[in-house]
């Protein structure tokens, strides 16, 4: 088993300043670097952008993320073409993952799995002084999210479905973070998500404190919502979009009917997901299809539970008491992953 974490962020001010907060840690960090030598050979073909235009569509949609990349540009000493291209989240290729998701009235449940080499290791909690919710959750590239719950009680997770026929637009996991950033309901998310670009094929998961849950399934040419609880890797109403195999997906999303159809609170419905045992968590890192993280999250209380690796207890956040001043005293998450590589936090590869 290899010793894995992620270290727990917390800032409350503008997004500027929590940009240039980010860059200070990061010049500390073999994050960056790691993720240069990762790109390094797709260079060419996937960091191919225009920055005008990428500028203008955040500040359209999240102009609080621009000037965070502004503060990111100025304490790494970048220029801001190239912080574009490594925190913009436009226009990059996203690699393959698995990913589980299930959500009753009160609470979400998600396993997030891909190759380890590709996961930060950081997870925050940032509450905006100039525009936008404050969010607690884990990040992709550094400004996005892979999942979270913003101070509205709105929660978001996505599952990742295909890359083929990618469209130009943002990917999965600033798409995450302009959703939980700017929107307080599943409306206002779906709304969203259907006037922004999309670059790859996604469902996003959606839950607010009304109870209601909802899949949006998102490419690049359409964009859709259906009423739903639980979800996988491949899509129910743009059928069409899906790969060519969706067995395992199919066969994890009955897994989890089966098995959630018995928990009666959310530890349970927890247990489901992050036990070995369950049949829901997985080890294929070699696939990029490996579980990374367990979150919970949990709208109506305002806590965020979360566990590196499989058979753990939860680290749990009360965020509506982090909201009210009290800075958590948690500093990292520690877990364990039954393969070889660290996370990119860790050493430099």
């Amino acid at each position: 088993m290899n010793h894995v974490y992620s270290d727990v962020f917390q800032y409350r001010g503008t997004h500027f300043d929590f940009g240039y907060s980010q860059g200070e840690q990061l010049k500390n960090s073999p994050i960056l670097p790691n993720r240069q030598k990762q790109w390094e050979p797709k260079k060419d073909r996937h960091f191919l952008i225009n920055p005008e235009e990428v500028k203008q569509s955040l500040i359209a949609f999240a102009p609080g993320v621009w000037d965070e990349i502004r503060g990111l540009a100025a304490s790494l000493n970048m220029k801001m073409d190239e912080a574009i291209r490594l925190f913009g989240g436009y226009y990059l290729e996203y690699g393959r993952s698995g990913c589980s998701i299930f959500t009753q009235p009160e609470y979400m449940i998600r396993n997030y799995d891909s190759h380890p080499i590709s996961y930060e290791g950081r997870f925050l909690l940032y509450q905006p002084t100039d525009q936008g919710y404050a969010v607690i959750g884990p990040s992709m590239q550094i400004t996005g999210r892979i999942d979270g719950m913003n101070e509205k009680g709105l929660v978001m997770g996505y599952n990742f479905t295909h890359r083929k026929q990618a469209g130009d637009g943002f990917l999965c996991n600033m798409i995450g973070r302009m959703i939980l950033e700017t929107c307080s309901t599943v409306d206002e998310a779906i709304s969203l998500l259907k006037a922004i670009p999309h670059r790859h094929s996604f469902s996003y998961v959606l839950l607010d404190r009304s109870g209601e849950s909802y899949v949006v399934e998102a490419t690049p040419r359409e964009v859709v919502a259906r009423p739903a609880n639980v979800c996988t890797n491949h899509f129910h109403l743009l059928d069409d979009e899906n790969r060519y195999r969706q067995e395992e997906s199919r066969q994890r999303e009955q897994t989890i009917q089966d098995q959630q159809r018995y928990t009666t609170n959310p530890y349970d419905a927890f247990r489901v997901m992050n036990d070995l045992d369950q049949g829901v968590f997985s080890e294929k890192y070699d696939a990029a299809a490996g579980t990374l993280h367990t979150a919970a999250y949990l709208p109506n209380e305002m806590k965020a539970w979360f566990a590196i690796g499989p058979d753990r207890m939860p680290v749990v956040f009360d965020f509506d008491s982090w909201l009210k001043g009290n800075d958590t005293p948690i500093k990292r998450i520690k877990g364990e992953i039954n393969y070889s590589d660290p996370f990119i936090n860790k050493a430099l590869i």
